[in-house]
């Protein structure tokens, strides 16, 4: 008995995975250092195995990671086969993710957990912040030893 396939899978991208993906048009990495070529097919999983997945494999990735919204009925040449991996099944892309199959693309922090434009725009700002203080001390130095 096969399960059915998820009206939306997901897959844990490297960022620079991804930007490949947008110049070449389908996507091909199967999992962390892997390619479709290497493994046969894509590592998938339905939303409720993301964290696992991010726990178990990515936490120490040490580079920007995304993750991708897959929408199987879009798969121009790759098909979705639901596989049983230890006590649990697994969305299983055979072929190569073609660009429009991805609905979305949300980066993750460093928990795993989608970034929202909100705390995008805090880490921006607080960033920005910190080097105008930066630049300020480092102003102030310079007169303080001047004068």
């Amino acid at each position: 008995m096969t399960s059915p396939v998820p009206e939306r899978i997901f897959h844990i991208a490297t960022a620079a995975d991804w930007r490949r993906t947008l110049g070449t048009g389908t996507y091909t990495t199967s999992t962390a250092g892997r390619t479709l070529a290497e493994e046969g097919f894509i590592h998938a999983s339905r939303r409720d195995q993301v964290q696992g997945v991010f726990d178990r494999y990515y936490r120490s990735a040490g580079e920007h990671l995304l993750l991708l919204t897959i929408d199987p009925t879009r798969l121009t040449d790759a098909e979705v086969r639901v596989e049983a991996v230890g006590d649990d099944t697994y969305p299983h892309v055979y072929g190569p993710i073609n660009r429009s199959a991805v609905v979305d693309a949300s980066p993750l922090d460093r928990r795993g957990r989608p970034e929202t434009v909100t705390s995008l725009w805090v880490k921006g700002m607080a960033l920005r912040m910190g080097i105008a203080v930066a630049v300020m001390l480092l102003v102030a130095v310079v007169v303080t030893v001047v004068l």
